[in-house]
């Protein structure tokens, strides 16, 4: 038996380290912008399962723990708290997520025989940000056996100076009806939080054991403590810690002959302190239960009741409904019922996944001269370099950002980030440009931006500590511009779109606001990632645009996203990547529109200088798109292979293609550098067609059949089918189709059939497992690796706006 007491709880040393005294200063920060937006609160901590929070550093957060609790073997990975891939859920996720208002989950928890539902509001008022509240349901399973009993843990924990505390009057035995915190921060104000009974079919497990008398299951119990500001994510391990507190007391009281039974084992007690930095709130169960967590700022002209709740949790879910009818219309044959509820879940789990965070992250700015890259064998020289460990923590940062995948990537993800927001600007264009003005504010003064923002311990915790270091030559594929180019083209200009005046005016004083942030970071990139036309034997050319990914080894190029596919062997300081170029043209095609739009809504001042400068920036982005779209060809093309290669420099030091056929092959077509007409678009095409390269009846494989790297090694861009990419190729099969070429016919066929088979590969493994997934299997349309990966997975649903396109003369359905 005392081996069973012990086995459920963390060391006695870590409940040391975790329960210091606190630090006695906090992190500066900068909020006067957070409010007045609509986005201050938000579930934005996507890595547990529930977690409000508000966007802005140095304040509080919160978050929900649950367990089952029948059985003292319970162990603390029985707790659910974190996101995690091997928790044996069911499915999890958002139904209805709107992010300036609220919405509902459910986490369907197999191994408890429980899915809990949290259903979240806000409503606006006051100076802080206004008011929120959250019902959270649990309904035990159909294969619930009889008498379950659930225990759920409802935290608040500070990060800044400042009081919190539990302002009911102390009872020993825990506390019936409400309980009641206050507290204030420097950015919030004064608050309060109240945590509900619930109703009265609540009930609670009945126990013949002497210490049900000491501390009733059938009332809250509410623990405050005290931990460093650095510390208070892990709260699990915190809460396991003060358990064990009290551990030896019931043991000598008890013996360990008569242990208590589970619920109680489980169960806090509430000490005559109750102010702390971190206040846990308990409650314990039988069968299926609900309660509501209100929070009221003082600000705010009424307190949120439950019945206000209520009310706002429908109005939430009628608006956010019609909403997406307006503004998200799937298309024939996705417009069935079965389809918008997977849509919508899709949707919903995209913004759901956005997130605020903020802390130090490592960088190395030892700017070696080994990063350089310019000497063969570059790869081995880097890796001296970096195994001198010149990184240090650096900060802090915040972002804000919608994650690829909560239990596995949840943290911001550059490349991620542009595919992410395609469909948020559908929806919500003023969200998507606060996500992008928020990753360039992360820029350091050279135009760099980390490609992966892994802030503060908690997301430390996440990734091995190799691949934490984050480089100052390393880049990643520039997708923002994607989004804003979207954004300016289909939205700003597109009088359908059901945005008023006043909103589309202060979506352009973002875009105007970021504009010289745009600038810098493609000055970066066409800096740092240039390749060297002048040293080995070119065609003749124009000079000014060839491009390497920095960060290259011989197996992997992680840099640009496509990380193990396979390239020139071995890594040369002279090969051209088809792939950066394209994206570099496509990013320059997007400061053209940008440089366009904002010259003509400069009306105030014609003749000014900001005037002026939009028109230089325009000729200067012109020319460098039209010496991209020369160079595309004539570094990149092979017409003995008929197809776009990356480029490298043979042992004569002259240039030779590489043709890996895939995906990479397809770039100038999927960044839109090709038009209809283009010569070369009907080798694109028949790529992309046959079956023996890289068609599928589940979508387009990432490499072909025929290449003697397919599916080897990990195997993870080397046959699997990406949404990302894939929703790149339908997009600009459907721009062919729909001109007047000698390509549309055919483009319209193979975008029809396309579309149908990608969607409904993700639609049945959505439907068979509860989960969007990071790939999927060429052969069999099984989803694979990630599990919940709702970050570029969710573009299926903008898949389903487009409408099929029939070729009949012209025109689409």
């Amino acid at each position: 038996m005392a081996s069973q007491w012990a086995a459920a709880f963390p060391s006695a040393a870590t409940l040391v380290l975790l329960l210091a005294a606190l630090p006695g200063v906090s992190l500066a920060n900068d909020t006067a912008a957070a409010f007045n937006d609509g986005l201050v609160w938000g579930p934005y901590r996507p890595n547990v399962y529930f977690g409000v929070r508000p966007r802005l550093p140095n304040n509080i957060f919160t978050g929900l723990l649950w367990a089952n609790v029948d059985s003292l073997q319970t162990r603390q990975d029985g707790f659910r708290h974190t996101c995690e891939q091997n928790d044996g859920m069911d499915g999890y996720g958002w139904e209805e997520y709107n992010v300036r208002t609220g919405g509902r989950q459910t986490m369907y928890d197999a191994s408890s025989h429980l899915d809990v539902t949290t259903q979240f509001v806000k409503v606006p008022g006051g100076s802080h940000g206004g008011n929120w509240g959250v019902r959270v349901n649990g309904k035990l399973r159909d294969d619930a056996p009889a008498g379950t009993s659930s225990t759920v843990l409802f935290y608040v924990a500070q990060e800044s100076l400042g009081a919190l505390r539990n302002t009911n009057e102390h009872d020993e035995r825990g506390y019936e009806g409400s309980v009641f915190l206050e507290g204030e921060t420097t950015d919030l104000g004064q608050f309060k939080i109240e945590v509900t009974a619930g109703p009265s079919f609540n009930q609670h497990p009945v126990i013949a054991h002497p210490l049900a008398e000491e501390k009733p299951l059938d009332r809250t119990q509410a623990r405050a403590a005290s931990a460093p500001f650095e510390a208070l994510w892990q709260v699990k391990t915190i809460f396991f810690g003060l358990l064990r507190q009290g551990l030896e007391a019931i043991k000598d009281q008890f013996g360990e002959e008569n242990p208590p039974p589970a619920p109680l084992f489980f169960f806090l007690s509430s000490p005559e302190e109750q102010s702390g930095n971190l206040q846990l709130i308990q409650k314990t169960f039988r069968g299926s239960w609900q309660f509501d967590i209100l929070y009221s700022s003082k600000s705010a002209p009424e307190e949120m009741t439950s019945d206000t709740l209520s009310s706002a949790l429908k109005d939430s879910s009628t608006a956010f409904n019609d909403a997406f009818k307006e503004r998200i219309a799937f298309k024939p044959p996705f417009d069935k019922p079965k389809y918008d509820k997977f849509g919508k879940s899709l949707f919903s789990n995209l913004l759901g996944g956005i997130g605020y965070f903020h802390g130090d992250q490592v960088i190395d700015r030892s700017y070696a001269s080994e990063y350089e890259e310019d000497n063969e064998g570059f790869w081995e020289e880097a890796n001296e370099a970096k195994s001198r460990n010149a990184q240090e923590l650096q900060g802090p940062y915040s972002l804000f950002t919608s994650v690829p995948s909560r239990p596995f990537f949840p943290r911001g993800f550059l490349w991620d980030e542009g595919f992410h927001l395609l469909p948020i600007a559908d929806f919500d264009p003023g969200v998507a440009l606060e996500i992008i003005k928020s990753w360039f504010e992360t820029m350091d003064e050279d135009g760099w931006i980390p490609r992966e923002q892994i802030l503060g311990p908690e997301a430390r915790s996440k990734v091995p500590q190799e691949f934490q270091v984050q480089y100052p030559h390393y880049a990643n594929p520039p997708t923002l511009f994607l989004t804003l180019e979207h954004i300016v083209r289909n939205i700003l200009l597109n009088t359908k779109t059901p945005f008023s005046d006043a909103e589309r005016e202060a979506f352009t004083r973002t875009l105007a606001h970021v504009y010289p942030l745009l600038k810098r970071n493609l000055a970066w990139y066409r800096k740092t990632q240039r390749g060297d036309l002048k040293s080995y034997d070119r065609p003749e050319t124009a000079s000014r645009e060839a491009y390497r990914w920095r960060g290259r080894t011989p197996s992997h190029i992680f840099t640009s996203g496509l990380d193990d596919y396979p390239r020139a062997q071995p890594p040369h300081p002279g090969e051209l990547h088809l792939d950066l170029i394209s994206w570099m043209g496509m990013a320059s095609r997007s400061m053209k529109h940008i440089a366009t739009y904002l010259v003509a809504r400069d009306s105030n001042h014609p003749k000014g200088e900001v005037h002026d400068m939009y028109l230089e920036d325009r000729k200067m982005y012109l020319q460098q798109e039209y010496d991209i779209l020369q160079n595309v060809p004539a570094l990149h093309w092979s017409e003995p292979d008929q197809a776009f290669c990356d480029a490298t420099v043979d042992e004569y030091e002259e240039t030779v293609h590489v043709c890996r056929k895939g995906y990479v092959s397809l770039f100038p077509f999927l960044t839109g550098l090709m038009t209809p007409n283009d010569p070369h678009m009907g080798a694109v095409l028949d790529l992309i067609a046959s079956p023996e390269h890289l068609w599928s009846n589940h979508g387009i494989r990432s490499l072909s059949k025929q290449d003697e790297r397919y599916g080897s090694g990990e195997n993870y861009w080397r046959s699997p089918i990406w949404v990302n990419i894939n929703y790149l190729i339908l997009q600009n099969l459907r721009t062919v189709a729909l001109s007047s070429g000698d390509h549309a016919e055919r483009a319209a066929r193979l975008f029809n059939e396309l579309r149908r088979n990608l969607v409904e590969t993700v639609f049945q493994s959505w439907k068979e497992t509860g989960f969007a997934w990071e790939q999927y299997n060429p052969d069999d349309g099984r989803g694979q690796r990630t599990q919940h990966f709702t970050g570029w997975t969710a573009l299926v649903m903008r898949i389903m706006t487009m409408g099929e396109v029939h070729k009949a003369g012209h025109g689409e359905l």
